[in-house]
Order: structure tokens, then C-alpha cells, then sequence
């Protein structure tokens, strides 16, 4: 969320990370108990393709400074398919939505599940927005996109990791 929010415009980042963390939300309320039983060398794969595939879209896709500041309006579906992806299909069965699905089972409140766990991820998105926000004016475009890569190839390779070794 800090590297999207450094190369995009708050605004879209913002929106797309609610969509996104609000649909993975209403997944794992809707299949609660499925999701507590799931075996998570599945999960950790969608995750591994998800963030390596990310490292490789940063790399290879360098946009040009209007682009990557979210400005030019010809982008804005790009931006936000690209950031609603990026956090969708990434970290699925992570302990916070395993501890959903399994509040959902226990008490059957799905609305009061989705809300809450919705909430809780987009206050934690926020605040990884506001720390991108402070570091897109101190560091060149260059090494966050280097730094952006790294990270979702170092993710992608430990998520991998998971599935391999488990």
C-alpha cells in the first residue's frame, strides 16, 4: 500500500484499497468455515504468483512521470485495476482472515465479521499510505520502483518458500 500510494494518487489508492480489502472481506465471511479447513499451501501460491508477478510489473513497466503521480485521467482505470489487484489477490489466509473466518463460524454475525475486519484492514492500508506519502518527496522514483520490486520479489520467493518446504 506504501509503494502504491507513492507512485499513485492518494485518492485512487485509497478507494481501490477499500474495494479491495472489502471484497477479500466478504470472501472469507462468506466462506468462513471452508476457509478455516483450507490447506494454506494453495493460499500461499496465489500469493507467490500475485506478488511475483507485481515484482514483475514494476520492473518491466516504468511509467512516465505523469503515470506514476496518478495525474492523467486516460490511466485512472489502469491505476486502480492495478492497485485493487496488487492488494486483492495478495496475502490470502493470512491469521487475520483465518481468525474471521472462524469469528463468522462461531457467531454467525457476517455483517458485524465483514465490517469490522474490513475496517481494521483498510485503518492498517492508511497507515501505510500516509508513511508512503512521507517517502514519495525524499526518495527519487528510481529507488522506490528498485525498492517496490524487491520487496514483492522477496515476498513472492518466501510465499513460494511456504508451499515448497511445507
Amino acid at each position: 500500500v506504501s509503494v502504491l500510494s507513492i507512485r499513485f494518487r492518494t485518492g485512487i489508492v485509497l478507494g481501490a484499497m477499500a474495494a479491495a480489502f472489502a471484497g477479500k472481506m466478504l470472501a472469507v465471511v462468506l466462506l468462513g468455515k471452508a476457509i478455516t479447513r483450507l490447506d494454506s499451501r494453495w493460499t500461499d501460491a496465489l500469493s507467490a504468483a500475485a506478488f511475483l508477478v507485481s515484482a514483475l510489473m514494476i520492473w518491466w513497466v516504468e511509467p512516465e512521470e505523469e503515470v506514476a503521480l496518478g495525474t492523467a485521467e486516460t490511466h485512472w482505470f489502469r491505476i486502480v485495476t492495478t492497485c485493487f489487484g496488487s492488494l486483492f489477490f495478495a496475502e490470502w489466509g493470512d491469521t487475520g482472515q483465518v481468525a474471521a473466518a472462524a469469528l463468522t463460524v462461531k457467531s454467525g454475525a457476517l455483517l458485524a465479521v465483514w465490517l469490522g475486519g474490513t475496517l481494521a484492514m483498510a485503518t492498517k492500508g492508511a497507515l501505510a499510505i500516509v508513511i508512503g506519502r512521507k517517502l514519495r518527496g525524499r526518495l527519487p522514483q528510481r529507488m522506490i520502483r528498485t525498492v517496490a520490486c524487491l520487496s514483492c520479489g522477496v515476498l513472492g520467493i518466501i510465499a513460494l518458500a511456504n508451499v515448497v518446504f511445507r
